[in-house]
């Protein structure tokens, strides 16, 4: 709050000189709303850059941003998460078109079910987006991952567009998709996508023993069979704009689960359906003061099904609903000084039939105040976020109340004159809520937990230039250091098979992250290379008298990194990319025992646009992990070796 004050403070010195000037400013008919100012812009991804990636899912093209690292179970079909600087992957946040994509249930979202097909922008920010003028769940991550789907653009005497792609290739994969949309007005327009993909997931696997690499197998039970379908409307004001989104996503996919001791005819199977309609709407009320408003609802039900008899049966069901209300305004003091206000509300609700289950009702609270100021060299933004959760059960006991204020300051300063270099500066303190499944599990969950804090300090630079107007370069850089406390563990109790969450654990992360891009046109050749590089120091200072005291948690290499080069000549284009992971541990302890050795894939694509009367067609070829190597992101869930892929896509 000290320094709302500061800016309050300086601002109101400046605001005297700034009153004439601004009594002098008329007011005048815009069509659009006022651009999106932001202090510290994330690492971002747009159409033809995502285009090239030989990638099927938003999970496959986010590997490329620096400071994450993506746990892969395995296949086309295997969950999909982000873990952003170490943090855990519930302390990421997702949205989807400006809202978040929510899971109560256990805090995690699986972006293997997003495809890249009908994506325009991905983007990744560190502590938040440094925009004031957002939802107050955008104040709420410690990461947030922004996917925003294609919207309709139409150029004079345009009124339809059509794209039908087919991809297939190994696995047994048929993917085919359609994207229309439809002009329906000079402000209003319709889009319509849709996406089957069906796959056997059998690819060649290596089994190996203590002494090496013992025989090759074919994973199985990784099948899928999902279908996508989603819906929009957008139109434009004057000085503002609105949409809305229809979603739809269903899926019964096999669980080929983990390979030990040559076990792996794994018969697990889950059914997903996802569905969501959401709107937003965005407009400049007066020159000065703007309004956001968003809402949504959501229905999520999953299956899981183990019926392996000799074991344990297992049949569950659950299903979740979800409400959403937020109102954001943001208020123009001067041309240099914003305020912004946000209040969110969301409700969410658990039903499963387990024994003796809690069916838990969660009712949050959410409340942001920021102030942003901008200056041509320096800008500051500052923010506090009130959450409130209360929750009610209808078995067992309830968790306590929550009430927590957690605070951020940005900064931007421009030392030279020229604007090509700038430094960059960040605080936040932000907390993660426990899952039902951590609060409420059968015998698992812990209803007395506390909420899992973060704390980020970030510093770096940017650096952009041209060179001769046919080179275009730029580097980032960050240090940072992280602190997670109260981390949210899984422990055993009285036998091994009986586990209870506890509130555990202190993790500190100190970490580089860099990216360095450029664009080079040589004669007809055009040239962009992407890469980046991140260190991280993620060490464990729970329990001094442990064994793995300061040792680096498990699955974090030290070093990790990506190239990607992309060509263009005439008709023709071409891709390579480089994933490379260092060395990490499956284990707490830093043993042998747990050690897992370094693993990178190399992709290559090259394709050729033909033209034919209206139509215009991309055939693309792909080889991934070109050389063909063994490797496994997550112990025991082996990931496949050399594969193709195969597009056509025809546009009108």
């Amino acid at each position: 709050m000290c320094v709302l004050v500061v800016l309050f403070t300086t601002a109101l010195k400046a605001q005297q000189r700034d009153t004439a000037k601004a009594r002098e400013l008329k007011e005048v008919s815009v069509i659009a709303p006022k651009p999106v100012r932001e202090i510290t812009p994330g690492q971002k991804m747009q159409g033809k850059d995502l285009s090239r990636l030989n990638s099927l899912s938003v999970a496959d093209a986010i590997r490329f941003f620096s400071g994450l690292q993506v746990k892969d179970y395995g296949g086309i079909g295997g969950l999909k998460t982000v873990d952003v600087r170490s943090m855990g992957t519930n302390q990421t946040g997702v949205f989807y078109d400006g809202i978040q994509l929510g899971n109560a249930q256990n805090g995690q979202v699986d972006l293997g079910k997003f495809s890249l097909d009908n994506m325009q922008e991905i983007a990744l920010y560190n502590g938040q987006k440094s925009n004031i003028f957002q939802p107050a769940k955008d104040f709420g991550s410690a990461a947030a991952i922004y996917m925003t789907s294609l919207k309709p653009n139409f150029n004079t005497g345009e009124s339809i567009h059509l794209k039908g792609t087919i991809k297939t290739g190994s696995f047994g994969l048929f993917n085919p998709s359609l994207l229309w949309q439809q002009k329906i007005s000079n402000k209003v327009s319709a889009s319509f996508n849709t996406e089957w993909t069906n796959a056997n997931g059998r690819y060649k696997f290596r089994s190996r023993k203590d002494d090496g690499y013992d025989t090759t197998m074919i994973r199985k039970n990784g099948d899928i069979n999902a279908l996508r379908v989603e819906g929009g409307l957008n139109g434009v004001l004057n000085g503002g704009e609105w949409s809305t989104k229809l979603y739809y996503y269903h899926s019964e996919r096999g669980l080929p689960g983990f390979v030990a001791n040559n076990v792996f005819r794994h018969v697990d199977r889950q059914w997903d359906r996802n569905f969501f309609v959401q709107s937003s709407f965005r407009k400049d009320i007066t020159p000065r003061y703007s309004l956001l408003l968003n809402a949504k609802y959501a229905d999520d039900y999953t299956r899981y099904l183990a019926p392996d008899t000799a074991a344990l049966y297992v049949d569950n069901h659950y299903h979740q609903h979800e409400l959403y209300f937020s109102v954001a305004q943001q208020y123009a003091l001067t041309t240099w000084w914003n305020l912004g206000l946000s209040a969110d509300f969301q409700w969410n609700k658990l039903n499963a039939d387990l024994r003796d289950f809690a069916y838990p009702t969660r009712y949050t609270t959410l409340v942001a105040a920021a102030s942003a100021v901008y200056f041509r060299r320096f800008s500051a933004q500052a923010s506090v976020l009130a959450t409130i959760v209360n929750e009610t059960v209808e078995k067992k006991t309830a968790a306590t109340p929550k009430r927590e204020y957690t605070p951020s300051l940005f900064i931007s300063w421009q030392p030279f004159t020229t604007p090509a270099f700038r430094l960059r500066a960040f605080y936040k303190r932000i907390f993660r809520m426990p899952t039902f499944n951590d609060l409420y599990y059968t015998d698992i969950g812990n209803s007395f937990l506390n909420p899992e804090f973060a704390t980020q300090y970030d510093a770096g630079f940017t650096w952009t230039t041209t060179f001769s107007n046919k080179i275009e370069a730029g580097i980032e850089t960050d240090a940072y250091y992280n602190e997670v406390t109260q981390k949210i563990i899984a422990v055993p109790t009285v036998n091994q098979f009986r586990w209870t969450m506890m509130n555990l654990g202190l993790v500190k992360i100190r970490g580089i992250d860099v990216k360095a891009k450029a664009n080079w046109q040589i004669n007809a050749v055009g040239v962009s290379t992407r890469l980046t590089y991140t260190f991280q120091k993620a060490q464990d200072y729970s329990d001094p008298t442990s064994g793995f005291y300061k040792d680096q948690i498990v699955y974090i290499p030290r070093h990790s990194g990506s190239a990607i080069i992309g060509t263009d000549y005439k008709k023709w284009t071409a891709n390579y990319s480089l994933l490379y992971t260092g060395e990490r541990y499956n284990g707490k302890d830093n043993v042998p025992e747990n050690y897992m050795q370094p693993w990178y894939t190399s992709d290559f694509s090259i394709g050729r646009i033909l033209q034919y009367k209206r139509l215009n067609i991309h055939l693309t070829a792909q080889v991934n992990n070109l050389f063909n190597q063994y490797y496994d992101v997550v112990l025991n869930y082996p990931m496949p070796g050399r594969n193709y892929k195969f597009i056509i896509a025809v546009n009108i």
